[in-house]
């Protein structure tokens, strides 16, 4: 080989070096997102990497928008969400938000902990909720880039809601070519509970776009915790052999909703927890979704020992998204990665516990790709 043909070769290379870093790298651009009316001010952070795009407000740590293609490379948005911080503040089933200090229910909105009883805010009927009235899901948190993505950092003070300790939790959004990752961290300076989760509404044929009933859906998980008519869960670890809570092959989320069954009537359809078949604290898939007309695949993958599947049975035509789309009922879906509801009322459930000199952290992360006709990827 001449020294001219080997050095063409070697430019060659270097380019080809040069354009997959760049093909790498995430892109980062943050503007205003208006102001809260205490003229609080909120910002949208931009991030791009390779087929994805994510949109991500410092109210709420909400995931506005996430922009992935389809089987013919189309791009589209597969979250619900509102276009303004207003429809945000004055309306918002938690759309895409950073849910905590513990998300799902709390009984009673009641726990002990270290033999003292604390009362968080009842917002659920007898039960609390996401955090209660004021959660993670609506304060603004500092912001800040990093490496392929944001960090962001909110500090809770002690009595916050009624939970103990003055809890720092920090998030980190970042995204890789097929990926968007979801880290979570957290201390305190006193015992207490937690347990963060993202609440997106996925609609992986496009925000607005039909029901999430044809979308095919398998959960990695042999039992499940049923709830009582308030949603607390009884305590029991359940089999899902034999009952419409099998998802241990895909199937179509619409197959079965609607079956003779109480825990599906208690849910107004699925809204519960599944517990995961995985070692506790590995980063194994929990949950793959399906949408058969645009092809798209949702790999969700967690170090968490649950996942909430919740099928927007709240939704109900009343709300008027991005774009002026409505969202009928069922029109997205859910896949909150998490402990148990109700953990601290429950021993038999891994502990929420965290303790100073301890460090919560937990990974997400939603993979997407898609697949042919044929059904390969």
């Amino acid at each position: 080989m001449s020294l001219a043909s080997a050095g063409f070769k070697l430019t060659v290379f270097c380019i080809l070096l040069v354009s997959l870093a760049a093909q790498a790298k995430t892109m980062i651009t943050k503007q205003s997102f208006n102001q809260l009316n205490n003229g609080t001010p909120v910002e949208i952070y931009t991030l791009r990497s390779g087929k994805i795009e994510a949109r991500i407000t410092t109210y709420g740590g909400i995931i506005v928008s996430l922009r992935v293609s389809d089987r013919k490379g189309n791009p589209d948005d597969v979250v619900l969400g509102y276009d303004s911080l207003s429809q945000y503040v004055a309306n918002s089933p938690f759309f895409g938000a950073i849910i905590g200090r513990y998300g799902n229910r709390i009984a009673h909105g009641s726990f002990t902990l270290d033999g003292k009883t604390y009362s968080v805010p009842k917002n659920d009927g007898e039960n609390s909720l996401h955090g209660g009235t004021r959660g993670f899901d609506k304060v603004v948190w500092n912001a800040k880039s990093i490496k392929d993505g944001i960090e962001l950092t909110y500090v809770s003070k002690d009595g916050d809601q009624g939970y103990p300790g003055t809890l720092t939790a920090t998030v980190r959004y970042t995204l890789s070519e097929d990926a968007l990752h979801v880290e979570y961290f957290a201390t305190t300076d006193k015992a207490t509970v937690v347990n963060l989760t993202n609440h997106s509404y996925f609609n992986l044929a496009g925000q607005g776009k039909d029901t999430i009933l044809q979308h095919q859906l398998k959960i990695n998980a042999s039992h499940f915790t049923p709830v009582d008519s308030t949603l607390i869960p009884t305590g029991e670890l359940k089999s899902v052999e034999g009952t419409p809570f099998d998802f241990r092959t895909s199937t179509a989320i619409g197959q079965r909703i609607d079956a003779v069954d109480d825990q599906l009537v208690k849910g107004k359809g699925y809204d519960h927890n599944w517990v995961l078949d995985k070692t506790p604290g590995k980063l194994t898939e929990a949950a793959e979704l399906y949408e058969p007309t645009t092809g798209r695949v949702l790999q969700v993958l967690t170090t968490e020992p649950g996942v909430q599947f919740y099928s927007g049975n709240f939704l109900n035509g009343t709300i008027t998204g991005k774009q002026g789309r409505v969202y009928p009922r069922r029109s997205g879906l859910c896949l909150e990665t998490q402990h148990f509801p109700d953990s601290p009322n429950h021993p038999n459930f891994p502990s929420t516990e965290l303790k100073p000199g301890e460090r919560y952290h937990t990974v997400t992360v939603f993979k997407f790709s898609t697949r042919s006709d044929s059904g390969s990827k």
